[in-house]
């Protein structure tokens, strides 16, 4: 997925380079159990009716797809801030006969109002984006999270072995050990609780030929935060 960092910053295209970016949906294909990442995703985010749910970072549609199989009825939107991205994502929703919302932005403020959605949900977006990348976009999340909202993250967390740190190499020498070390450190969880997100956990993890990749979830508790 391609990185949204702050405002006027250059954004990290997915895999790391422009030239790359078509070849994002075959890589994963290779290199992850890409069927069972993502049903585990959807299902963390257990979608239900008429709930407003945001995909943070899109890609190339797949999850927005998948999301919409698990349930027909939710109000889907994607953000994202690469324009190649985009059009490869239009299309391959139109061979679903999907026309989803999908908004491009410059990578600082999220272009919803306060409270806009149900849900947020993130797959492989964090680890490209530097520390205070992380802390914008949680930042952003909570904002235009509903409070008792939920945050679905998908990405590279801290090897399960030593033979997954050393497959994680090789993300990160495409994609840059200053993003990525934070994950490899299993900062993310913390990460949210220090921008406010609550009942944070781990539910899941799944080893990949390129690393571990974990599931996070936590609660935005709005109330909370006004009161200190």
């Amino acid at each position: 997925m391609a990185t949204l960092e702050p405002a006027k910053k250059q954004f990290t295209p997915a895999m790391g380079y422009h030239f790359l970016t078509g070849l994002y949906d075959v890589t994963v294909s290779l290199t992850m159990p890409e069927n069972r990442i993502r049903q585990r995703l959807v299902t963390e985010l257990a979608p239900q009716s008429r709930e407003a749910i945001l995909e943070f970072g899109f890609g190339t549609g797949q999850n927005l797809i998948r999301i919409h199989q698990r349930n027909a009825h939710t109000n889907l939107r994607g953000l994202d801030i690469d324009p190649k991205v985009k059009a490869l994502a239009a299309k391959k929703l139109a061979k679903f006969g999907l026309d989803l919302p999908l908004d491009l932005y410059d990578g600082g403020v999220f272009p919803y109002a306060d409270n806009s959605f149900d849900k947020v949900v993130s797959s492989l977006v964090f680890h490209q984006l530097s520390k205070e990348g992380k802390f914008a976009a949680l930042a952003e999340i909570q904002r235009v999270l509903k409070p008792g909202g939920r945050l679905v993250i998908g990405d590279w967390g801290q090897p399960s072995s030593y033979r997954m740190r050393m497959a994680f190499y090789t993300v990160q020498l495409l994609d840059g050990f200053r993003t990525t070390t934070d994950n490899v450190k299993g900062l993310m969880p913390v990460y949210m609780e220090m921008q406010g997100f609550t009942d944070v956990q781990e539910p899941d993890y799944i080893d990949t030929w390129l690393g571990t990749y974990a599931y996070y979830t936590g609660i935005c508790q709005k109330a909370s935060l006004m009161r200190k």
